[in-house]
């Protein structure tokens, strides 16, 4: 029988109330002991994700620097707001907010991960003081609006509104761990028993619930404007990593509404830019490939500044 993965690096979590919101933080070591030299790494997960997701990574990241890996609001153990829809902005309020208290005096070295990736990326833009270094893991960014889609997006939005929104439920924590191990065939049984426990817990009849507010799964009545995100992009000042997976693949409903060659401009404007790209791996390449993102963030978090 196969056991859980054994975190090598503990983990302990605690609370900050930000924004009439108490958000859940994973913290591996003493962010007080952060330094210029040796910043705060923040660490942002993706669409229904966990901060507790970075913990194989972590484990490989060897040096022993302060982290905090923060639940979005909805997610895991951070609370929900008091609404029926969530707003992109205020992904950007929380981050700031919670920066605040995390290092109110130094910049950080912050990381996203997919949906945390196009936050990271913005923020980074909005408040260019604040970041040091920059890594955005397979935060694309999302296809294009036509203005002319806006009055069917609201209508959608609207029905929506008036439909409870359901997520699955599962008999047992293992059935959790299948459930992940379907959405990512490369995530190892004992890690996938491991992220299982901190993805769901078990509900009032019994069953396991994931940690997520259904919620989420409403549509953003607000289009997507990628002049708006590529104009934040312009203005990062921090050096920048791209991390990718070989064999990830973007949404087949992309396939000609948001071409590679359309993200590939997007990308081209951000002034310090490095990329990498781990193989044998999918868009979840922080489960895949946990070692070797990690000497890729080792070397990039660690390199001199440049001049």
């Amino acid at each position: 029988m196969t056991t859980a993965y054994i975190p090598r690096r503990p983990v302990r979590s605690q609370f900050m109330r930000v924004r009439g919101l108490n958000h859940h933080l994973n913290v591996w070591g003493d962010p007080a002991a952060a330094t210029p030299q040796a910043p705060l790494r923040v660490m942002m997960h993706g669409w229904m994700d966990v901060g507790a997701s970075f913990q194989f990574v972590v484990d490989a990241l060897a040096d022993g620097c302060p982290v905090v890996a923060p639940d979005w609001r909805g997610f895991g153990r951070t609370e929900a707001p008091a609404a029926d829809s969530y707003w992109f902005a205020d992904y950007l309020g929380d981050l700031d907010a919670l920066l605040d208290g995390l290092s109110p005096h130094l910049p950080v070295d912050l990381l996203g991960h997919s949906m945390g990736g196009n936050v990271v990326m913005m923020y980074a833009g909005v408040r260019p003081q604040r970041v040091r270094r920059l890594v955005n893991l397979e935060g694309f960014g999302l296809p294009d609006s036509d203005p002319a889609d806006a009055p069917k997006r609201l209508a959608r939005w609207l029905d929506e509104l008036k439909a409870p929104q359901q997520l699955r439920s599962y008999d047992d924590l293992a059935g959790v761990a299948q459930r992940l191990q379907q959405t990512n065939p490369r995530m190892p049984q004992d890690k996938a028993l491991w992220l299982a426990q901190q993805w769901s817990a078990p509900g009032p009849n019994g069953r396991w619930q994931l940690l997520a507010d259904a919620a989420h799964k409403r549509v953003n009545p607000v289009l997507y404007r990628a002049k708006e995100v590529v104009q934040t992009w312009c203005c990062v000042e921090a050096p920048v990593l791209w991390v990718e997976g070989n064999e990830s693949r973007p949404p087949a409903a992309w396939t000609h509404a948001y071409t590679r060659k359309e993200f590939e401009d997007r990308l081209a404007v951000v002034p310090h830019l490095q990329r990498a790209t781990i193989t044998n791996a999918g868009h979840m390449l922080h489960h895949d490939q946990p070692e070797d993102l990690a000497l890729h963030l080792h070397g990039f978090l660690t390199a001199p500044d440049p001049a």
